[in-house]
């Protein structure tokens, strides 16, 4: 009899409900048991585990590796899927090792390259990947000087901070004067030079941003799969184009993407990202974790998170190439359900009777007769265009 697979992933995205649904209905038909820890009580992602606790907050790099170590071994975990802490985690390997957990994650020197968007765009062009131009800024002048220069070339500038994830800190620079041109509709990304100049002057210390232009669409986001002996298994991309999302498997795409999981080592998932910067296109991130989205490879008929807890086990699955590339899609908004759990108590302030917040059969929250839907949060889910 084939033992179950104990998995374990931390402080992840609420996207990866589906991560984890890819693991239970694995080709394998192996039994799947999911841990998940978060420091968010309302996280879908700890209603959809087997088990699940909430993280301490607080937590040095250090003290957190401790936690982590001891969740493993109380656990059973075989394989440890880290977000949180990734690069301290990592530096462990050896220790989880001896634990009995496999860590799905690139070793401490590839996260270390691109924890930095200036560090890894540098080792980025060493290497021959096309990068578009770009300027470390921690000043106001610098801002001035950089904005002056891409303008001057004919583009639009944006910032983001040098180290993070995601979207967070994006913004787009514009000479236009604040006014209710930007407190009309939906929240913009563009702000004002002068209003972001003066912010900076009036700062208490330095930022650390990378400036460049705005890149155009489409942005291409190729997932990859590669062993610990730095071959790549998988190389998959989708496209992105406004509302319409799609998949490609064009070498001006997926090349690069290879070239830069083998040679810095991006063992087991990672997500390398690019844009058009005017007729070619360029790398605009690279993640070395797996991307929330990597669940959309289901429309082609891959299961890449499976794929990768069993290649993390020592089982290579060899080559894992999409039978058929699904046909054009967007992405809606669905509810996933959330750990039952009752009102937080009111305050001193409060007037009135305190009224009962007791979980329904139906999971949502029922208060004076009126069934609410604020415990069914939404996420992303695939539809056909």
């Amino acid at each position: 009899m084939v033992s179950r697979v104990r998995v374990w992933l931390n402080r992840t995205y609420a996207e990866n409900v589906f991560f984890m649904d890819q693991l239970r209905r694995n080709p394998s038909d192996r039994a799947v048991e999911i841990h998940v820890t978060h420091g968010d009580p309302d996280s879908p992602v700890l209603a959809a585990a087997d088990t699940a606790e909430l993280e301490p907050e607080g937590l040095s790099p250090a003290a957190y590796v401790e936690f982590a170590l001891d969740q493993c071994v109380r656990r059973g975990i075989d394989v440890f899927v880290p977000r949180l802490h990734q690069a301290a985690v990592v530096a462990h390997r050896a220790e989880f090792e001896a634990a009995g957990t496999a860590l799905l994650a690139p070793p401490p020197e590839a996260v270390a390259v691109f924890q930095d968007k200036v560090v890894a765009y540098e080792a980025l062009q060493a290497l021959g990947v096309p990068v578009p131009p770009w300027w470390r800024v921690r000043s106001a002048d610098e801002l001035v000087t950089a904005v002056e220069e891409l303008e001057a070339g004919g583009h639009r500038a944006c910032f983001k901070p040098a180290s993070g994830a995601g979207g967070v800190g994006f913004r787009m620079i514009t000479r236009s004067p604040f006014s209710l041109t930007h407190l009309t509709g939906f929240p913009s990304p563009y702000v004002p030079l002068d209003l972001v100049v003066g912010a900076l002057r009036q700062a208490d210390e330095p930022v650390d941003w990378l400036v460049m232009p705005r890149l155009e669409q489409p942005e291409v986001s190729v997932d990859c799969l590669t062993g610990p002996d730095d071959r790549v298994r998988m190389a998959v991309g989708r496209t992105k184009n406004g509302r319409r999302r799609g998949f490609t498997l064009h070498e001006r795409w997926l090349e690069p993407a290879r070239r830069i999981a083998e040679n810095f080592g991006l063992h087991y998932l990672s997500n390398i990202q690019f844009r058009m910067y005017g007729d070619t296109p360029v790398l605009m991130d690279v993640n070395t974790r797996p991307a929330g989205g990597l669940h959309q490879l289901s429309l082609c008929g891959v299961n890449a998170p499976w794929a990768a807890v069993r290649l993390a086990l020592g089982e290579d699955p060899g080559e894992v190439a999409p039978p058929f590339l699904g046909q054009d899609y967007t992405v809606v908004s669905g509810p996933r359900p959330l750990r039952p759990v009752s009102l937080p108590p009111h305050r001193e302030e409060d007037t009135g009777p305190l009224l009962s917040a007791l979980p329904s059969p139906g999971g949502s929250v029922t208060t004076n007769g009126v069934a609410s839907g604020a415990d069914q949060p939404s996420t992303a889910q695939v539809l056909p265009l």
